[in-house]
């Protein structure tokens, strides 16, 4: 992946992907807001920076329509999975479980042990889907007005 992409169509986004993203990530986000009585923190990013630091990853080459994406941060002993959101009209295509797959993926590639994560406990989907790609439940803490449960996937 020395180029930013993978063979299943996620590469590394550019600065003409931050409308997409910013689009992905509200349409993902958005139907959060009522039920957790607050703006997912994925909505309120730095699109620009992120991109521009090299952290989003998208699907689809480029000047096609993104439909999912990641924004990934490199530690010293674990990749932080930021955020993953996936535009609603592409869900049930499988465009989640191949940037999770990706996730992992690149996260071997840096040689880290491990993946982590966090979702807000509202978001009961995502307690559901983590576990059944092996995530496993770290704890449970309260950050400011977010309730949220921590995650990890260790990958050796």
């Amino acid at each position: 992946m020395t180029d930013g992409s993978d063979e299943q169509g996620i590469r590394r986004a550019v600065a003409s992907d931050v409308g997409a993203v910013k689009t992905v990530t509200d349409a993902a986000y958005h139907p959060y807001i009522a039920r957790i009585g607050v703006v997912p923190q994925p909505m309120e990013a730095d699109h620009a920076a992120n991109v521009a630091a090299g952290r989003v990853f998208v699907t689809g080459g480029p000047g096609e329509s993104v439909t999912g994406l990641v924004v990934v941060e490199a530690y010293e002993d674990h990749l932080y999975l930021d955020s993953i959101a996936v535009h609603p009209d592409a869900r049930g295509k499988g465009v989640g479980r191949r940037l999770l797959a990706f996730v992992e993926a690149h996260a071997r590639e840096l040689g880290l042990p491990e993946v982590r994560l966090f979702t807000n406990a509202m978001m009961w989907e995502n307690r559901k889907i983590y576990p059944k790609y092996g995530y496993e439940v770290v704890e449970r803490r309260v950050d400011g007005p977010y309730d949220r449960v921590h995650y990890r996937k260790r990958l050796v």
